[in-house]
């Protein structure tokens, strides 16, 4: 049951990256394409997209690092416990 929950956990977290990502260029675009007078422009645009982006690439590796110190420490634990049987 653990197994289940921990795939499931990348999967979202894989299809979270994608939406966020999908966000980001039509927030960036929406933002380069309104009016100077209301906000906007391409260099707001530009900062949009570029903060996004790195906002993804921060919160994605930190969410996928969780998950590999997870898989790390059960192939340790597997290991021990092999080791352990032939002693």
């Amino acid at each position: 049951m653990r197994d289940f929950f921990i795939n499931s956990l990348e999967k979202i977290v894989g299809v979270l990256i994608v939406l966020m990502s999908v966000s980001v260029v039509i927030g960036g675009l929406v933002v380069m394409f309104t009016s100077p007078y209301n906000g906007g422009g391409f260099i707001p645009g530009l900062v949009v997209l570029v903060g996004g982006g790195f906002y993804i690439l921060v919160m994605g590796g930190f969410l996928y690092l969780g998950l590999g110190i997870y898989d790390n420490t059960k192939r340790t634990a597997d290991t021990l416990e092999i080791r352990s049987r032939k002693g």
